[in-house]
């Protein structure tokens, strides 16, 4: 299906510059569409299929971008902050690392946003996106997308404890978790994996049953496990078959 959309509007959603940026480029003769040079800030080019050259660097246009980052503790998950470092600070800086000042061209950075939240502390996989279907889709209390955890707790976790936890927790008046799963567990240390997403949910639960989390770190989000190849504050591009498993997982 041929999409057609304005050769300036769409280096802007590119984030290759403002429009006046891009306009005074295309006029300059630095922008290829296909191979040819393109003159006019209006001229029409399909979306879908255009390759586009701009001073020089090749840009490939993607409606959605996936980014997988094992966040580290002290950054806070959010798009800004006037006081706080957030993960969309921490995204820039690793994008932009090694390459020209603002080198973020093809990254559509404005728009993205990470899906769900972890704590200032918490480290782990956070998926960053601007598709917002799909997030709406792993965040819905309704779908149930399992999550997994790894955690250390203050105390060593007892039988009575890992049922408890596995049956559903009381973290509020009445408020009381779906059933969890252990997956594993020694000592102080387990594995976890929960389908939902309530405030501080795995935080709460364990102090539900009377213990302190001490250490959280998330491994999974429904089909999308952590890289652990990704040193804690690295991020990479999702690979397709990780986006279509996690698209069609749900």
């Amino acid at each position: 299906m041929i999409m057609f959309m304005r050769i300036d509007r769409l280096l802007c959603e590119m984030n290759i510059g403002t429009r006046s940026q891009v306009k005074e480029l295309i006029r300059k003769g630095m922008v290829l569409v296909d191979g040819q040079a393109v003159k006019k800030p209006d001229a029409q080019v399909d979306e879908t299929s255009v390759r586009i050259t701009c001073q020089g660097k090749d840009y490939t246009y993607s409606p959605y971008v996936y980014f997988m980052m094992n966040k580290p503790p002290g950054v806070i998950t959010a798009t800004e902050d006037a006081k706080e470092k957030t993960v969309l600070d921490l995204m820039r800086e690793q994008l932009t690392e090694g390459n020209e000042p603002g080198g973020l061209g093809g990254v559509p950075i404005r728009d993205i946003f990470p899906v769900g939240r972890l704590d200032k502390d918490t480290v782990g996989l956070l998926l960053l996106t601007n598709d917002g279907a799909l997030a709406h889709k792993l965040l819905s209390p309704k779908k149930h997308v399992p999550k997994q955890y790894f955690v250390t707790a203050r105390e060593p976790l007892t039988e009575e404890m890992a049922k408890a936890l596995e049956e559903g927790v009381f973290i509020g008046k009445e408020e009381k978790t779906r059933p969890a799963r252990i997956l594993w567990r020694e000592g102080c240390q387990c594995r976890i994996a929960i389908t939902e997403g309530k405030y501080h949910q795995i935080k709460r639960m364990f102090h539900g049953v009377g213990t302190e989390v001490v250490y959280l770190k998330r491994l999974s989000m429904g089909s999308l496990y952590l890289d652990e190849g990704l040193k804690e504050g690295q991020i990479r591009e999702l690979t397709k078959e990780e986006v279509m498993n996690l698209c069609s997982g749900i």
